[in-house]
């Protein structure tokens, strides 16, 4: 049954949070003299949103919901993901400040390929191509079986949001977000990628990971198929409402931008 006093304390879950938030903390702190603006006050409502970004990370993959979406439901794995993917990457990305990132992504090594990698195509290409692989049955399952797996199928879940909300949340003036129009477009875009896996998903007449099939049900009346269903459906839900949100935030903000414009 599930153990709800346990927690992950794996040093490298522990110790990788931490150093992201020492890294961040150094930057904002004693290093902010040398690359922030002459008087720039200390970011404090990044320092809310990259240290937010880091606690749903380690909920998402140290709380007992790791447990239960590991060895009981797929729809409890799905939500370890949305949060991932979700709230952890945009938080991450309002976390972090453009003087804080630019001196690295300036590099004239980095700054090509990195400029190549953060086209919206390349997102959209990255991000789709990753959340649709590891839901493949094979890759997903392997996941569940083996640790290690496990720990870079969520890297990976994470890396890809970060890409995913690039275009439109970069902190970055060397790599900054695309025109609103853009963003409109993009997120659309994006959102009729990912629908073959939430169909896949939702409308399979199969159980597709075994790990679920057999695992002991928590609920007696909710079957692996229905726990199948609810994770498809909370995938292609979640996944509309957040990239719909984002859609109209865009086109407020270039609805705005024609207003300012027509009175000039």
């Amino acid at each position: 049954m599930i153990d709800w006093r346990h927690w992950h304390n794996e040093p490298y879950l522990v110790g990788g949070l931490v150093l992201l938030g020492w890294l961040w903390a150094v930057a904002a702190g004693p290093l902010r003299a040398r690359l922030a603006p002459v008087g720039e006050p200390f970011p404090q409502r990044c320092a809310w949103c990259f240290y937010s970004s880091l606690f749903i990370f380690y909920f998402a993959v140290g709380s007992p919901l790791d447990q239960i979406g590991e060895r009981f439901l797929f729809s409890a794995h799905m939500f370890q993901h949305q949060l991932l993917i979700y709230p952890a990457a945009i938080l991450f990305l309002l976390g972090l400040t453009s003087w804080m990132i630019d001196p690295v992504l300036a590099q004239p090594a980095l700054r090509r390929p990195l400029r190549l990698l953060t086209h919206p195509l390349m997102c959209a290409v990255i991000y789709t191509l990753v959340i649709s692989l590891w839901h493949a049955p094979y890759a997903y399952d392997l996941a569940l079986q083996n640790k290690l797996v496990h720990v870079g199928e969520h890297v990976m879940f994470f890396g890809a949001a970060l890409f995913y909300w690039w275009p439109m949340l970069s902190p970055s003036r060397v790599l900054p977000p695309i025109t609103y129009g853009g963003q409109m477009v993009y997120f659309f875009s994006v959102l009729i990628l990912m629908t073959p896996v939430f169909a896949y998903i939702t409308f399979s007449d199969d159980i597709l990971y075994p790990t679920y099939e057999y695992a002991p049900r928590l609920f007696a009346s909710f079957s692996a198929a229905d726990d199948q269903l609810l994770a498809g459906v909370g995938m292609k839900l979640v996944g509309m409402g957040v990239a719909g949100s984002a859609f109209g935030v865009a086109f407020y903000h270039w609805f705005r931008a024609g207003e300012r414009a027509d009175k000039k």
